[in-house]
């Protein structure tokens, strides 16, 4: 049978059970991910020659990673080709493309150094997320936004000030909001004998740097917790509490990790909660094992719980951004997996009779849940998949792979 067959056959199987399958996808459609550009070359960045660092590490010895601006782009496109759909492209401010003898620190960047980024992305029709890079430098060692050392933290907070004009630059230029999304590694090893005094000289921080003009309608504001860091284990800053406070007090987003907690904790469970009181909220999507190691996401049970509450409460009102890295394995393929297995379970949640569950609940027909429930798992989901991918002109489940692997032979194996 052909992609169009096997799509029409399931087509009909789901419309028996009151499911749209044609409007689902056209849903899904609209819906935009943002892919981290980081996962190409393990977080390192073009604007530092020193070691990762703020309790973020990257495992394993892939080879072929890029290292230079062109790498970088070129594996970005190949990723781009397997992805259906239109997204976005995440930047951290570590990759600022400077000129010969061009270089400045991170608190004097400006939007001429995303220059070569804005063309990129204006070519291929997509827009620009953002990121201060407040680790992996000289000056993040002993903290940041929080740090007792007034230079270094005014320092910080300069850079975060830059990035406001940066990524207002992006969205004027590309003509669609930016999401500058702000995350610090400052905490402690061991237990910390103040707590509060690091949070009170963060939210002056933020305060100084949210008090900065910017369009509101191009710039939306997000900042980000975590639980624990590599070195930071006892302590951090920035915890949930704090950011989910802080978001909601200055009208800017709470960015959800889906790394960034207890590994009990039920992720997904937060999103309907926090959307009573927020308008937009962010997350990125990820996968830890045990605690935040940033695996690459796959299509299990958490991720399609995630995908769901997304569906159920409108993705119109989420920023969704990808944050992993994988360096044990190809880092085409870490990135295209990630995209595409979120991207499946937004599908998944897209084609469950969602209405019909809450009719269900309300009635307290629990039974029916159930039953329901258990049946479209056995619905022929891939066959929609692949008709979905076959339609926005990429590679089938069957076929990108090889296409990486080819790649990786004529193309990354050749990088010194």
């Amino acid at each position: 049978m052909t992609v169009q067959e096997r799509y029409d056959e399931a087509k009909r199987r789901y419309a028996a059970l009151g499911v749209d399958t044609d409007a689902a996808l056209e849903r899904l459609k609209k819906i935009q991910l943002s892919m981290h550009c980081w996962q190409g070359d393990d977080v390192i960045g073009f604007d530092q020659k020193g070691p990762l660092t703020g309790g973020i590490q990257t495992t394993g010895n892939y080879p072929y990673k890029a290292t230079t601006p062109e790498q970088l782009m070129a594996d970005i496109d190949k990723v781009f080709s397997y992805v259906p759909g239109r997204h976005k492209l995440n930047l951290h401010a570590s990759y600022a493309i400077f000129g010969e003898n061009e270089w400045v620190d991170r608190d004097k960047l400006e939007p001429k150094h995303f220059q070569a980024w804005v063309d990129f992305a204006k070519k291929r029709g997509i827009g620009l997320d953002f990121n201060p890079t407040c680790f992996a430098h000289p000056k993040s060692d002993d903290g940041t936004l929080s740090a007792a050392d007034e230079s270094v933290r005014k320092f910080w907070i300069d850079h975060c000030i830059a990035c406001l004009k940066i990524s207002e630059y992006f969205a004027t230029e590309l003509g669609e909001p930016v999401m500058m999304n702000i995350w610090i590694p400052d905490g402690m090893k061991d237990v910390p004998m103040d707590r509060r005094s690091p949070r009170k000289r963060l939210k002056d921080s933020l305060d100084q740097i949210l008090a900065t003009p910017y369009d509101r309608s191009k710039v939306y504001v997000a900042v980000e917790s975590k639980v624990f860091g590599i070195g930071k284990e006892s302590y951090t800053v920035g915890s949930h509490e704090f950011y989910m406070n802080y978001a909601a007090r200055n009208d800017v987003m709470c960015l959800i990790d889906t790394g960034h907690f207890h590994p009990t904790e039920n992720v997904a469970d937060k999103l309907s909660s926090m959307l009573l009181f927020y308008d937009r909220m962010a997350l990125h999507v990820t996968r830890p094992v045990r605690w935040d190691s940033d695996h690459v996401v796959i299509f299990n049970d958490e991720a399609r719980e995630v995908a769901q509450e997304i569906v159920k409460n409108g993705p119109e009102h989420f920023c969704i951004g990808l944050d992993y890295f994988d360096a044990s394995i190809n880092r085409i393929s870490a990135w295209t997996n990630g995209m595409r297995n979120f991207i499946k379970a937004l599908l998944y949640a897209e084609l469950q009779p969602n209405e019909e569950y809450t009719k269900l609940q309300d009635a307290l027909n629990y039974t029916k849940i159930m039953s329901l429930s258990e049946q479209f798992k056995m619905m022929p989901y891939g066959d929609v998949w692949d008709y979905y991918c076959e339609k926005e002109g990429v590679l089938l489940e069957d076929a990108w792979f090889a296409d990486c692997e080819k790649y990786e032979k004529e193309v990354l194996s050749k990088r010194a």
